[in-house]
């Protein structure tokens, strides 16, 4: 009975309940506001991670008592994002004092595919001899510092960078849309603002400055200890080309490490990772080519970093530690990556795809 009577008067009362239209209206209106509120917190954690994932893997090289705590991130001369794939240059800088120029002894070509399928990070050794703009034929090294020396005064690492991405494209052939030169303080931040990193080594490192032995295989280490092992060269069987490869092995655990950990979608975590790093990582970009070249990060599909080298054979002569382009596989791997087919070439050269875990 008392149902009947509760139903009855609802239906008296029904002609005074107010239209749905504009509620659901302005539900809707909400929802779009945090919606975006959401996609622009994206965006931002998108940046924080490039900067972290592509360009933290090829700061291994300066001296943390000599180096300062910063990084600078220098964007190319472009009118805006491009349509199709891009490319990133990443120079790690030795240590340098006073105004004695650094060398760039770090030299890492990140590609995006048109597609966005994943990171193709194209390491290209110190010691590799090409044309220096200015400088006749020299170590690619040493195009930082022909380009950042200033007699008597601190080096220019912005001309550095320029004057190496010059060399890089002449040698490439593709264009070189933004880059970054950075040092060990960051990379060690970073590191550790994520909880370190599951490294995967092939080989036994063991390090010349903390005495330190890393055995092969997978391992949790934190900033300190990432930058150790990425230090070293000299005890490696392939000298810098296998401390490339490791580089290229840390910078695809940062990666994996930043997405299992979701910080991307955690306002909380993000903006305590932007507080830690921001303070020390200074950003610099031409008519704002690398905040269009950033925003294309959250249109990457997968966190698969694919590591790559190029083919070098030695030059021959004094010393015997420079090498010059293959003149068969180089050639081959330097049209993919033009044309923007690099998972075709990976595919097809399987064993000249860095393991990175």
């Amino acid at each position: 009975m008392i149902e009947d009577d509760l139903q009855a008067a609802f239906e008296r009362h029904e002609s005074l309940t107010p239209p749905t239209g504009p509620l659901r209206a302005a539900i809707d209106r909400i929802a779009a506001i945090r919606r975006r509120r959401r996609r622009r917190t994206a965006l931002g954690g998108a940046t924080l991670a490039l900067l972290a994932v592509t360009g933290l893997g090829s700061a291994q090289l300066v001296t943390p008592a000599k180096a300062p705590e910063r990084a600078e991130l220098l964007a190319g001369p472009t009118g805006g994002a491009p349509a199709g794939a891009m490319n990133l240059l990443l120079l790690g800088v030795d240590s340098w004092s006073g105004p004695q120029p650094p060398l760039a002894d770090s030299v890492l070509l990140v590609h995006v595919p048109a597609d966005r399928s994943r990171l193709y990070l194209l390491s290209i050794p110190r010691d590799l001899k090409v044309a220096v703009p200015g400088h006749g034929i020299d170590k690619i090294n040493a195009a930082f510092a022909f380009g950042s020396y200033r007699e008597g005064r601190q080096p220019d690492l912005g001309a550095g960078y320029h004057l190496t991405s010059q060399a890089v494209r002449q040698l490439t052939g593709v264009r070189v849309d933004a880059g970054a030169v950075l040092t060990y303080p960051v990379l060690r931040k970073v590191t550790d603002a994520v909880g370190g990193v599951e490294l995967c080594l092939p080989t036994e490192v063991r390090s010349i400055h903390t005495g330190r032995t890393y055995p092969a295989g997978c391992q949790h280490l934190g900033g300190a200890a990432s930058v150790d092992v990425l230090r070293q060269r000299r005890t490696l069987a392939n000298d810098s080309q296998d401390r490339d490869r490791n580089a290229q092995r840390f910078a695809a655990a940062l990666v994996r490490r930043v997405d299992e950990r979701g910080v991307l979608h955690d306002p909380v975590r993000l903006s305590r990772l932007a507080a830690d790093i921001g303070p020390r990582l200074t950003l610099s970009s031409a008519g704002g080519s690398l905040l269009d070249l950033l925003a294309l990060v959250p249109q990457l599909k997968s966190a698969e970093v694919v590591g790559l080298s190029l083919p070098v054979v030695r030059a021959g002569g004094v010393p015997t530690s420079r090498y010059k382009p293959d003149p068969v596989r180089a050639p081959e791997l330097l049209a993919a990556l033009r044309e923007d087919r690099l998972a075709e070439w990976a595919a097809a050269h399987p064993d000249r795809v860095t393991a990175l875990r």
